[in-house]
């Protein structure tokens, strides 16, 4: 029987990925699919998952179609009513699913949960700082500002999936601060405080690197969000404000580097935000 399917992501990322699987393997919970989501690889991950055998779904995309896409494509072709998502740069500790599971056996009235985290970074032990701790219960609020929802660390039941909806493949990055915020506003986060996930950064590759100017997506995240009718009108006066602020923010700094029609457009989107949804986005 299989109760939770682990969905992996993966773009170019062969020296890696095969520790990401192995570190479900090795889990000590084993009623589990797992699902490799190959976005586009051009190098050898796919010799990489080739040795897990029938193990593993392998799911080759063809083309690069970003995170959000890759996610979204295992979850459509998986089949347990939980989903857990793993970084295919991150791995977990033996008892991630197996700790999760009996959480969710105890408190069925939760509908998505996360773990604390371990952080790696350039090789070494680093701690989150103060505004990266984890909150627990209802999110929305403090998840405004920021993603404090790691997709390696959560485990989620699909019939909220369902719900919600999944990520959204217009998006670049900050994906999962979108979803999450869809789910926060309705459900609260259960957090684990317990470290079960380590994380690693300081690649090159990281969405953080390759997009550097994030909150551009985080303020498209936020406008969608307030006209998707699902908040109630203190979130949505919450979310208004947190719109404000991002978007005064971005557009001294376009304006600053001289990108002056860039700027106007975030300096304007609030107050034509309030006549209805955002068409045409720079």
């Amino acid at each position: 029987m299989t109760a939770v399917s682990v969905i992996i992501p993966t773009f170019n990322r062969a020296n890696v990925v095969g520790r990401a699987v192995s570190s479900v393997l090795f889990q000590s919970f084993q009623e589990i699919e797992i699902l490799v989501v190959d976005d586009g690889s051009t190098d050898s991950t796919w010799k990489t998952i080739r040795q897990f055998g029938t193990r593993i779904q392998y799911l080759p995309l063809g083309s690069n179609f970003g995170v959000s896409a890759a996610r979204n494509a295992g979850i459509r072709k998986s089949t347990a009513p939980f989903i857990a998502f793993l970084d295919s740069d991150d791995y977990w500790l033996p008892e991630k699913l197996a700790i999760q599971m009996d959480y969710f056996k105890q408190n069925q009235d939760i509908h998505v949960c996360q773990t604390e985290e371990l952080w790696i970074r350039r090789g070494r032990r680093v701690n989150p700082k103060k505004k990266h701790r984890k909150p627990s219960g209802n999110i929305f609020s403090p998840s405004l500002k920021m993603c404090l929802v790691s997709p390696s660390a959560v485990m989620i039941k699909r019939a909220v999936l369902e719900e919600v909806g999944l990520f959204d493949e217009v998006l670049p990055a900050c994906g999962a601060f979108d979803l999450w915020l869809r789910i926060a506003a309705r459900y609260p986060f259960a957090l684990i405080r317990k470290p079960l996930v380590v994380k690693t950064g300081g690649h090159a590759d990281q969405l953080s690197r390759r997009f550097p100017a994030m909150d551009r997506f985080r303020i498209y995240a936020l406008a969608n969000l307030i006209h998707c009718k699902i908040l109630t009108p203190s979130q949505e006066l919450e979310a208004f404000m947190e719109l404000q602020k991002k978007c005064r923010i971005y557009a001294k700094g376009c304006l600053k580097r001289g990108r002056k029609a860039e700027g106007r457009f975030y300096q304007e989107l609030p107050e034509k935000l309030r006549k209805g949804p955002i068409r045409t986005w720079p």
